[in-house]
Order: C-alpha cells, then sequence, then structure tokens
C-alpha cells in the first residue's frame, strides 16, 4: 500500500499530498538504512558536510528570503530547517522513509511547523500546489553517482522547478587521480593471491574426503575473487602524500542541464589526462567529488561554497575517497601523461551501485621529443 494511500492521501500544506513508498526490493537495498537515526547522525556530524550546506544556505539569504523550496530526501529536515531559517516563504519536504514522521517532530520542535511541509514518498509520485524556486539536496553518494540518488533530484528538478530556479548544489565534479604505493592496495592482492591456495586445499579434501572432484569451478571462483579483492572499490581517507599527482575532472555536471538519460546511458566515455608530478609506482587511483553552491543564473548566490572530499585530513568527510589497484602497478616518472578513460554505468542486478569501464594509456616524451606508450590498461571495477 502507497504511503498517500496509508495516509488516505494525507494532505500537506496548501493542497500537498504524501507520495507512495518505495518498491520493496529497492527499500531493501537502499531507503531502508536512511530510516535510521544512527544513519542521520552520522551524516549529520559529518561536520564538513553539514557545515557546507548550512553556510550555502543561511550566508546566501537573497537566494531563499521569500522563496518557495524544495529538499529531496529530506531526511532529520536539516537542510529544510537551514532554508526556513534563511527566509524561505514555504518548504516541502520530502522524504521517502518513516524517518519523515521523525521530521515531522523535528521540525515541530523548532517551532517551524507552518513554514516546513513534510511530505513522505518518493519525490516521484509526491504532489506539490506550486512550482518551486529553490531545490535543496544532499544527493551524493560514493564516486559522486553511488546510490544512483541524483536520478530522484533530477525528476524533481524537472516536475516541480521553475524557469530559471536554482539548484543547490548547482554543479558537481568527479576527480580521478593516480596513488603510489599504498598498503591497502597491497593487502588485497595478497588477500587475492592467498585464494589461489585456499582453493587448492579446498578441492584436495573435498577428494580426499568424499571423493567428489571440484576443480572445473576453479577458474569461476578466482573470477569471484578477483571481482571482491581485485575489481572492488575500497573506502579509504587518502593523505595527499599518496596522490602522484593533482586530481583531474573526469566528469563535470550542471545540475540544472544535466539529463537523466545521460547518467543512464552515457554516450561516450568520460576523459581526462593527467601530468605525473613524481617518480616511482603508480599502484591505483582514487575517485572523489567536489560540489559547487552557486545559484541559478537568475538566481545567484552572493556567496560562493563548495564542498570537497579530495585527499585532506584537515575537512576529511564521510564519504572519504574510492581506492582502485592496478595489477601489477604502472611504472611512472615525473612528466609522463597518464590517459583515462572512464564509462560509469549502472549495475545490472542493483541499479544503484556502479560499474566501470576503463582504460588507461601511459604515455612518456621521449628525449629528441614524440612520445611512446609506455603502458595501457583496459579493464573493469566496482563501486558496491
Amino acid at each position: 500500500m502507497s504511503a498517500a494511500a496509508q495516509n488516505g492521501g494525507r494532505p500537506g500544506a496548501n493542497g500537498a499530498v504524501d507520495g507512495d513508498a518505495p518498491d520493496e526490493t529497492d527499500n531493501a537495498n537502499y531507503f531502508c538504512e536512511y530510516a535510521y537515526l544512527y544513519h542521520q547522525m552520522d551524516m549529520l556530524e559529518d561536520n564538513h558536510r553539514t557545515g557546507t550546506y548550512y553556510n550555502a544556505i543561511t550566508h546566501n539569504p537573497s537566494s531563499f528570503k521569500g522563496k518557495i523550496v524544495l529538499d529531496v530526501g529530506a531526511g532529520s529536515g536539516i537542510l529544510s530547517i537551514f532554508a526556513a531559517n534563511a527566509g524561505a516563504r514555504h518548504v516541502y519536504a520530502v522524504e521517502a522513509t518513516d524517518m519523515a514522521v521523525r521530521a515531522r517532530k523535528i521540525v515541530a520542535a523548532n517551532g517551524l511547523a507552518d513554514t516546513i511541509t513534510v511530505l513522505q514518498g518518493t519525490v516521484e509520485t509526491v504532489q506539490l500546489p506550486c512550482k518551486v524556486d529553490v531545490i535543496v539536496s544532499e544527493w551524493m553518494g560514493y564516486m559522486l553517482l553511488r546510490e544512483s540518488m541524483l536520478d530522484s533530484v533530477l525528476v524533481a528538478r524537472d516536475r516541480f522547478l521553475k524557469p530559471g530556479g536554482a539548484m543547490f548544489p548547482s554543479t558537481a565534479t568527479l576527480y580521478l587521480a593516480p596513488v603510489g604505493p599504498c598498503k591497502t592496495i597491497q593487502d588485497k592482492f595478497e588477500q587475492w593471491q592467498a585464494e589461489v591456495e585456499r582453493w587448492d586445499q579446498f578441492d584436495g579434501r573435498m577428494k580426499g574426503w568424499y571423493e567428489v572432484d571440484y576443480s572445473c569451478m576453479k577458474d569461476e571462483f578466482m573470477a569471484e575473487q578477483r571481482r571482491y579483492f581485485l575489481e572492488t572499490a575500497t573506502y579509504v581517507t587518502l593523505t595527499p602524500k599518496v596522490v602522484m599527482s593533482p586530481g583531474r575532472p573526469i566528469m563535470e555536471l550542471d545540475l540544472h542541464t544535466v539529463s537523466l538519460e545521460e547518467l543512464k546511458s552515457p554516450s561516450a566515455p568520460s576523459s581526462c589526462i593527467i601530468r605525473i608530478t613524481k617518480n616511482g609506482e603508480i599502484a591505483g587511483f582514487t575517485g572523489y567529488f567536489d560540489t559547487d553552491f552557486k545559484g541559478s543564473k537568475d538566481n545567484p548566490t552572493e556567496e560562493d561554497n563548495k564542498l570537497t572530499t579530495a585527499p585532506d585530513r584537515a575537512s576529511s568527510t564521510h564519504w572519504g575517497q574510492q581506492l582502485f589497484g592496478f595489477y601489477p602497478p604502472l611504472q611512472g616518472q615525473q612528466g609522463d601523461l597518464l590517459q583515462c578513460e572512464m564509462t560509469i554505468l549502472r549495475q545490472k542486478k542493483n541499479h544503484r551501485l556502479l560499474h566501470l569501464k576503463t582504460k588507461f594509456i601511459l604515455t612518456r616524451e621521449g628525449p629528441e621529443g614524440g612520445s611512446s606508450v609506455v603502458d595501457a590498461r583496459e579493464g573493469q571495477y566496482y563501486v558496491d
């Protein structure tokens, strides 16, 4: 039964109506964890995250004063409260999970029940009585696009945002950076190698104990383990000294113009070229993102704010970075160029997880000019 049906199509302020709950599979795979206060607390206590949103909203009162605001994936309602305190005329806070019930209590406890309407249901199915001037949302996942929440934000934009309205954040950029020797990458390789011995022991025991031959499964087992240990990203919090070069943008999104179809079915790989600044092994690469809060052309901010997840202990976030390995590592020299291509797809079994198809070419300039290919790799990685 939909949330709207359960509430009798529960109307909010000015005719807004709750929407449908997420389907059971999507709820189990994604939404359910956001219904717990402990998870909300983890995000709220990320001071860099929450503080950047606070500054982006409250330091730009002209972008919110007298405006109608939509908060997509409102959680506990913190961004809605920021917007109300910045002078918004009304805020519609849309939350798909039962956290919406708690958000209503939090809004009321802060004396904002007349300004903020909390709607429970997916933003694809709620009903608003009017178009909005501003959409705020904290939609970013690991590697920027994991969780695919941006899909819902773009649906909300296309359904509800007035022409010239503002998106907060307004742009998002995914970066890649090469990393040097790293214990995490080495450990994963050693763990994968240990699986060969583990399989041989298993196969021998099955033959010796039960006279059953499992050797036909070795290649499939090792493929499973390769994906788990060598092709799946690892969450890390890196320091700048591990990075072999400054990160370069491989994907830049304008939240006012990017289409849902571009995200779901990219027509071409994203690409960038990175100049290596240190000598030594390139053990892998890392992915991280920035978002900028600049409003729109018709409603620009007075103060620009940036949320970054770049390797930096001083401003680490709950997103950290995603780390991927090269097996074996590339052999880099200062001045080399690393050409990077990446196609970001959704995993077939769970569209909220990522499947990355990659191509890397390392080139080096010769002593008499011209450049040659030192190494080239094509592969795939997963962000689970």
